[in-house]
């Protein structure tokens, strides 16, 4: 495998990652959780076209496509280093032109993570709030909440959500994957991992199932092994220093590979193939602040990493999957950098 990398740019606190199509047009997204943060739309060869979204006013944690839309997307505002998020918010993003209109569409005070997870013709909106309250940065005594609700058709429409589950205190990690065959969201807490999978009928209710008990900040979930049956990657604790790979084993999850290198600070996660190659694409923000990934090697029946590069410290990666290449998006915090890896065969 070849892996190519090109630098976007040098971006002050890159935190967040994502991807929306413009026209037949894939567009990257990179955005900054700084106070006065920015946020760019990378497209054309090499992604060195550029769309600025917004250089004002970053704390961006999330960036979630609308599914059936040319190009827009939620994001979440507001939400500053230090945990200084007491006016997080989504923003409706609609591209215009050669621009962007950005709307606010949501306040919910701490918001970290959000999706849309679509079941028929409806998009369910799930949230996860790192807590409720705070005195200061390390004041964790108020825990976070899980709440959900429905995207409006209409999006200058507002929409209500509502708590379905409290008490979890570091509520950090989110994922969406299938669970039971049906497409879910992980979400991790000190209290756990819990997958809270959307109604599948008109009149049922949000299912939730409680898989693993431990304290999580993290997960990814995919089935690299090719066995079918997912298995899930943990950060442990919140922000930590251990990296877990569980499988289900007589109906329980149980470890049984862990990252044996030092790490600390890991925090970017994503299951996925790279040129057909199943594994998990990895970021640590510390130490030595590697981009790697974890595959099975099927030969000898061993769990493997390979090194992409190290002393980037991503915050959040997301891959891209296109017909001739894979593409990396990094958000290499630690350096203050946007970067693309290329990945061909």
């Amino acid at each position: 495998m070849n892996i190519r990398k090109i630098v976007l740019d040098d971006f002050y606190r890159a935190y967040a990652v994502g991807h929306v199509t413009i026209d037949q047009d894939l567009h990257i997204i990179v955005a900054s959780e700084a106070i006065e943060g920015k946020a760019i739309a990378y497209h054309g060869k090499d992604f060195s076209e550029k769309k600025i979204l917004w250089d004002d006013q970053g704390g961006t944690m999330s960036i979630v496509p609308i599914p059936e839309t040319n190009g827009e997307f939620l994001a979440v505002r507001n939400f500053f280093p230090g945990f200084n998020a007491k006016t997080a918010k989504v923003v409706h993003v609609k591209p215009e032109g050669d621009g962007f209109i950005v709307s606010d569409f949501l306040e919910l005070p701490y918001l970290h993570r959000f999706d849309l997870i679509t079941v028929g013709d409806t998009h369910y909106f799930i949230g996860a709030t790192l807590c409720t309250s705070k005195t200061e940065r390390e004041d964790w005594s108020d825990p976070g909440k899980v709440f959900v609700g429905v995207l409006p058709k209409d999006l200058s429409e507002k929409m209500t959500v509502t708590p379905i589950m409290h008490h979890l205190y570091h509520n950090h990690g989110y994922y969406r994957a299938p669970y039971q065959g049906k497409m879910s969201a992980y979400i991790t807490s000190d209290e756990g991992v819990f997958v809270f999978t959307p109604p599948q009928k008109a009149k049922d209710t949000w299912h939730v199932d409680h898989i693993i008990k431990t304290r999580v900040s993290d997960v990814a979930v995919f089935d690299i092994d090719d066995d079918g049956e997912d298995e899930i990657l943990s950060i442990e604790p919140f922000h930590g220093n251990t990296m877990h790979l569980y499988k289900k084993i007589d109906g329980i999850y149980q470890i049984v590979y862990t990252v044996d290198r030092p790490i600390e600070f890991a925090h970017a996660m994503e299951g996925t193939t790279l040129r057909g190659q199943k594994a998990f694409v990895c970021g640590i923000r510390r130490l030595n602040q590697e981009l790697f990934y974890l595959i099975f090697n099927h030969e000898t029946k061993q769990y493997q990493i390979i090194d992409i590069e190290k002393n980037v410290g991503p915050a959040n990666v997301k891959v891209v999957n296109l017909a001739d290449k894979d593409l990396i998006i990094a958000a290499n915090n630690t350096i203050h950098q946007a970067a693309v890896y290329v990945v061909t065969e």
